[in-house]
This record gives C-alpha cells, sequence and structure tokens, in this order.
C-alpha cells in the first residue's frame, strides 16, 4: 500500500526519541569541528577536498544504481567522449562546485538555487533534459515498476509543490519577516524541532523533506544529498566541502530508503530518521579523520624523498590528481612541460608514483598509495 504525501515542516518526534538524538549529538559535533580544525592545518587540504567532493559524487550516484567506481572516475575523468555514468558523476560534481560558489558568494539556498543546480546536474545525462532546470506538472510516485498501482510512495501533486517548498526554505533560512513557523499540522506533539533547532538535526530533516516533496521529475535522490552539505556549509558548521554522507548511505542503502518513506504520510516516524543519518555521519566523520590523517602521513614521507621545489609540487598535486600525465601538471602549475615531466618520472623512481614504461603517449603516473587510502 503505497504512502500518500507528506506533512509540512515543523516535525515533532517523542520525547524518548529527542533524547536519544541529544544523547549522541555532542559527540558528532566535536568530531566535526575537529575535522574542520585538522583540514585548517593540513598540507593536503586543498587537493584533498577536490578528491573528496569526487568521491562523493561517485557515491550518491551509486545510490542512484550507476556502477561506477571512484578508480574508474579517476581514471576516465578526461575522456572526451564520456559514457554516461561518467558524465552523472562529472554533473554531480559540477553541482555541488557550483552550490558551494553561490553559499560562498552568500546566496542562500533557495528555489532558484535547487533549480540552477538541477540544471547542471541533468546536463547530458540519462534520460530527458527537457525538464532540467523546472519543477514537475505531473503526478510523479517511488516505485519498483512503472506502474503506480506498484508505488512505495505517491508525493504531492504537482500544484502543491510550491508551497511545500515554500515551507522547507523557511525552516532552513527562517521566515522573512521573522514569523515562526505554525505547528497547527502536529497533533499530540511532545517534541518539536522547529528552524531554530541543531544544524546537524535540521539537515537530516531538510534531506528528507526534499525528498518527499520529490519536486523534479529526476535527480531528486542526488540533489537532495548536495542538500545536505550545501546547508552545513550555510549554517557554517563546516567552512569547506568536506564532510559528506552518500558513502554511508550508500552501504545501506534499503535502510535509507525504508526509513525515509517512515517520515512520509499522516504518521511519520522522524525519530528513527534522524537516528540513523546521525549515526551515518559520526561513521562517516571517522573515515574521513582517517583518511586525512594517512594521506598527511603519506605527503610528508613523500615529501622527505623529493630532492628539488618541482617535485615537492609536482607530488603535492597529485593529491589532487591521483591519476596525472605530464600536461595536466605543467598545465596546473605552469612550469615547462619539461620540468614536469623530469619530477614526475623522478617521483616514479622513487616510487612514489607508479608509470607504465611500455606507454608512450599521454602516459599517466598514478598514486597508488593514495588511492588506496580513499578507497579503503
Amino acid at each position: 500500500m503505497a504512502v500518500h504525501g507528506l506533512k509540512k515542516l515543523p516535525i515533532s518526534l517523542t520525547t524518548d526519541a529527542a533524547l536519544k538524538i541529544f544523547t549522541i549529538l555532542p559527540n558528532i559535533s566535536n568530531k566535526l569541528g575537529r575535522l574542520e580544525e585538522k583540514f585548517k592545518y593540513s598540507i593536503v587540504s586543498d587537493g584533498l577536498i577536490q578528491i573528496l567532493s569526487l568521491s562523493e559524487s561517485v557515491e550518491s550516484t551509486r545510490i542512484e544504481g550507476t556502477q561506477v567506481t571512484f578508480s574508474d572516475m579517476v581514471e576516465e575523468k578526461n575522456d572526451k567522449h564520456p559514457r554516461w555514468e561518467i558524465q552523472e558523476v562529472s554533473n554531480y560534481q559540477k553541482a555541488l562546485i557550483l552550490g558551494y560558489e553561490r553559499i560562498q558568494n552568500g546566496y542562500p539556498i533557495s528555489t532558484r538555487l535547487f533549480k540552477e543546480l538541477h540544471q547542471t546536474l541533468m546536463e547530458n545525462g540519462r534520460g530527458s533534459t527537457q525538464a532540467a532546470g523546472h519543477f514537475r506538472k505531473i503526478q510523479n510516485f517511488i516505485g519498483p515498476t512503472k506502474r503506480i498501482e506498484d508505488a512505495s510512495y505517491i508525493p504531492v501533486s504537482a500544484d502543491k509543490i510550491n508551497e511545500y517548498m515554500e515551507n522547507l526554505e523557511y525552516f532552513m533560512n527562517g521566515h522573512p519577516y521573522g514569523e515562526k513557523l505554525p505547528v497547527s499540522h502536529l497533533d499530540d506533539a511532545e517534541y518539536i524541532f522547529d528552524e531554530n533547532s541543531d544544524p546537524l538535526i535540521k539537515a537530516a530533516i531538510i534531506h528528507a523533506q526534499f525528498e518527499s516533496i520529490h519536486p523534479f521529475l529526476d535527480g531528486n535522490g542526488r540533489l537532495g544529498r548536495i542538500l545536505i552539505v550545501l546547508y552545513l556549509l550555510q549554517s557554517k558548521l563546516i567552512t569547506k566541502p568536506i564532510f559528506f554522507v552518500s558513502e554511508e548511505l550508500e552501504k545501506e542503502r534499503a535502510r535509507y530508503y525504508k526509513l525515509l518513506n517512515g517520515v512520509r504520510g499522516n504518521q511519520p516516524d522522524w525519530g528513527k530518521w534522524i537516528l540513523f543519518f546521525l549515526n551515518a555521519c559520526d561513521r562517516m566523520a571517522e573515515r574521513i579523520h582517517n583518511k586525512l590523517d594517512r594521506a598527511e602521513q603519506l605527503a610528508r614521507k613523500g615529501l622527505s624523498l623529493c630532492e628539488t621545489e618541482s617535485e615537492r609540487k609536482v607530488w603535492l598535486y597529485t593529491f589532487s590528481n591521483p591519476f596525472t600525465t605530464v600536461a595536466e601538471v605543467y598545465n596546473h602549475l605552469q612550469i615547462s612541460p619539461n620540468t614536469a615531466r623530469k619530477a614526475l618520472n623522478s617521483l616514479d623512481e622513487k616510487e612514489l608514483l607508479f608509470a607504465d614504461t611500455d606507454v608512450k603517449r599521454n602516459k599517466k603516473y598514478r598514486n597508488y598509495d593514495l588511492m588506496r587510502i580513499l578507497t579503503d
């Protein structure tokens, strides 16, 4: 039996569920704060920010069913005629970076931004791109087949999208006239999470609400996961896009979808969803801490073996581009092709990078040690 529609924000849950959430919240917030501090002083932070955004792009599109891996993406990112999976991951990363730039420049998360990012997300992707950047005009549904009779969830009708999205915007950004969001829709509310709640809790609610409104014909899942990091940036919980949750959500995809469906309809269970989301954040924060520590250790070990300034610059560059070429190095670092080639070959001889000696044209130099850290 399909679940129909959803309630507007804010939300309510039992006092017991709220207490469980408040018990684990300080530890996760502390981990994010330490991660932010660690990135600030890391010698590989700029490179890893690019790499982590690529990893997030891969994991988020894998939730939607693509089979592309992080290694595939690093290997094929510069193909002139990419397969559609590579195109989708590239679009996701472009939309993520565009959203980050908009937030940096002071733009709030809004319907206008959603539509702009959706346009980027759908560019040259699979399926029709005619509705890119536009809310849907027809009823859609979520289910295992293309028959609405088999749907597990039927979102609000197209004519209600604008009012639900306005409600979501007010929850994220506050009402323009400082008014509180109404709570009359909350029956027997024990504890209310409103627009003044902790940013991590709000990120969980905002993501689920956007997914449940399902305002676009396609791409809602991917855009909804971009929204998580954009909201954390807007709320200044993080200052750079260094924290992503899709890797953990992808590992428990069935549970993720089940709990999302649980916050819909007239009897939403927000407690289970928020706990699941926060625990995924906790595990992901641990993973990123670990990756950053190991990457930093690898970078410093490599630097101790470098003999020239060019080698040091090229070595650190591979932390943003682990499978690189002479052309990419000299274009990015503004050094001569000969200097780039000499540095890369020296790093290969020191076994910091690997280059296949049988390849003569467009040879790739691979930082396999970094890739191992990133994919563990």
